[in-house]
């Protein structure tokens, strides 16, 4: 017999909650720091009646297959994931230097080595991706086996590629691992430039933003190194069959010929901005709304589950939305439960278990999950908000 998996299972308890540091469509982000370790990380969470209500539910489980698979020194990797009544949870790398957005917006100015040297994580990061996982963001993303193609209109527009747009509108083959290298020459650009290289919003039609592809040339920067220029430009091509696309595709450039990819993997290469370490580079107002119009604050999520709990056993077994009752169910048993550090260190996943199951080390070990194709997840149709829209 195994060992049980719920000895290495941890839940919200074995966590002392810090503070809020963001918020997403998804869900929301604070610090943590793990009891035992008193290391610290970064926790996002996301309601479950909520994400079932917005048809969410598919893409948070489609984000922690990816997550439990994947782990590289430039990606932001799941440590742990498990849930409770309210919210699913996932653990992951902390990194208190903020994000590229969070800088710009404080009008920072990145020396041109300094975009250089993220230019080259980004492309080992994408390299290793390539391998595993379609990325657009992982909320989204899609995995994506040798030969096939993607299909889905989904992304940020400013950032994604025009052959999604075409695929959307006229159909065709889809779209593939190309798409990534387009949004990474983007990012490149804002980052150097400080505004991207199309002026492209979310309320954008499909249909213009197809001919704004045709019809407007990227302006480049004139103080701009002829090789970053022309790197950028191969980035950015609109035929996807054209456009560089690979990490061999990016050594070929002049721009990037004396970089030392093992260095930068290594990370021994010198960082040209370093975040101000006495600070905290995030929006405060995430801490505000979490304490003061939080209507289910997470450090009051201990007494608030017991109070349910006491609750729900004196009422009738039968809910008033049965539907969504059912919806949450099939949610609980369906979310996979992981822990990077348990057994032999890989990580091991487990279906359908809860805090309540984590707490009982005396529990037999679970079987593997089965694959999509049979989840449970069909017993609600697509787990949406009412039967009408599945």
């Amino acid at each position: 017999m195994s060992l049980s998996l719920s000895l290495f299972t941890v839940n919200f308890d074995h966590f002392q909650i810090l503070r809020a540091i963001g918020k997403g469509s998804f869900g929301k982000v604070c610090i943590v720091q793990k009891r035992d370790t008193e290391k610290m990380y970064a926790m996002k969470y996301m309601n479950k009646q909520q994400c079932i209500e917005r048809d969410e539910v598919r893409n948070v489980f489609r984000e922690l297959e990816i997550l439990q698979e994947i782990e590289h020194v430039f990606l932001v990797n799941l440590w742990y994931s498990f849930q409770d009544e309210e919210d699913m949870f996932m653990v992951v790398d902390l990194l208190l230097g903020g994000d590229l957005r969070y800088h710009l917006q404080q009008s920072v100015q990145f020396s041109e080595e300094a975009v250089k040297l993220y230019l080259c994580e980004m492309t080992l990061a994408l390299d290793y991706l390539q391998s595993h996982a379609h990325l657009t963001d992982f909320n989204i993303a899609t995995i994506i086996k040798d030969g096939e193609r993607a299909t889905a209109l989904a992304g940020t527009k400013p950032y994604m590629a025009p052959e999604i747009f075409h695929s959307f509108v006229n159909g065709g083959t889809g779209y593939a691992f190309e798409v990534d290298w387009w949004s990474l020459g983007v990012t490149i650009f804002e980052v150097l430039r400080g505004w991207r290289p199309y002026d492209i919003h979310s309320s954008n039609s499909v249909e213009s933003l197809i001919q704004l592809f045709s019809t407007v040339s990227v302006q480049y920067s004139p103080a701009w190194p002829k090789d970053l220029v022309s790197l950028l430009r191969k980035l950015l091509t609109v035929n996807p069959e054209h456009r560089f696309s690979s990490l061999s595709d990016m050594q070929t450039s002049p721009y990037l010929a004396d970089i030392n990819w093992d260095a930068v993997n290594e990370k021994k290469m010198e960082a040209g901005f370093v975040p101000n370490k006495g600070r905290l580079h995030c929006d405060p107002t995430f801490e505000l709304e979490e304490m003061i119009l939080e209507s289910r604050p997470l450090h009051k999520k201990k007494k608030r589950l017991a109070k349910n709990r006491s609750r729900d056993n004196s009422k009738d077994s039968q809910s008033e939305n049965d539907y969504l009752q059912e919806c949450l169910e099939v949610v609980q048993q369906e979310f996979m439960i992981f822990n990077r550090e348990s057994g032999d260190g890989d990580g091991e996943a487990e279906a359908g278990a809860t805090d309540d199951d984590a707490a009982e080390p005396e529990a037999e070990a679970g079987t593997e999950a089965e694959p999509e194709s049979s989840s449970k997840l069909s017993m609600c149709g697509s787990v949406c908000s009412s039967p009408s829209s599945c």
